[in-house]
């Protein structure tokens, strides 16, 4: 059973979503404060978080902040419908998703599904190992290695890398990798994949050319650099 947080200081709508979850087969858990939602993401006891980015004194982008220093545990964030700076700017300190407010219980639970799918038991076997130049990966442990240094990567921004090096050196669009690392498709005007390729690219640094190790293809989509 997957054990959900949800940070959130609207004591209504979080009890209506812990018994949806609950339906769905989910274990639901509810934090009313920032502070709190801080202590119990980092106890290890949740396999995910649903993080509310509007909250008071402790805003769910700085819980996000704090979390990431520490931990990589799944991340979704509740945001504002429309806000597009929010979204980002989740997205760019590791939030793995993001739904919109107000949204239906059901494309909740569709998110949660996604990346649950790619952190437990679907994974592929732990020995299977993927190479391309100094990176290496092993999708069973969900681990990544970079000239010979581990890489911190959320869990989507392994998804992503992981498509691009299985195909390295090939041109992967960005619907491909909607469907295939977010699990849901691609949708016009979203910037998810851009915004966590951007984040891959800063934590492999520049080519020895400056150039970046993941290509931007316009109009195609992203490559991997097969060096």
């Amino acid at each position: 059973m997957i054990s959900v947080l949800l940070v959130d200081d609207d004591q209504e709508l979080t009890a209506m979503l812990c018994q949806y979850l609950e339906r769905e087969g989910f274990e639901a858990t509810a934090v009313h404060t920032g502070e709190e939602g801080e202590h119990q993401a980092l106890s290890g006891r949740y396999g995910i978080v649903v993080l509310d980015v509007m909250m008071p004194r402790l805003s769910g982008i700085e819980v996000l902040r704090r979390i990431r220093a520490s931990s990589q545990v799944p991340v979704v964030l509740l945001t504002a419908r429309g806000d597009n700076i929010d979204r980002i700017t989740g997205l760019e300190l590791g939030a793995d998703d993001y739904v919109p407010k107000p949204s239906s219980p059901g494309e909740l639970v569709a998110r949660l599904r996604a990346i649950m799918r790619r952190v437990r038991s679907m994974s592929p076997p732990a020995m299977e190992v993927i190479e391309s130049g100094t990176l290496t990966l092993w999708p069973g442990k969900r681990q990544a290695r970079w000239h010979g240094r581990e890489l911190s990567l959320t869990s989507t921004e392994f998804s992503l890398l992981e498509e691009l090096a299985r195909r390295a050196g090939q041109v992967v669009s960005k619907q491909e990798l909607s469907l295939n690392a977010l699990g849901h498709p691609l949708t016009r005007y979203d910037r998810r994949i851009d915004v966590h390729i951007s984040s891959i690219r800063q934590k492999l640094g520049p080519r020895p050319d400056t150039s970046a190790w993941i290509q931007s293809v316009r109009g195609l989509g992203y490559l991997l650099i097969a060096e």
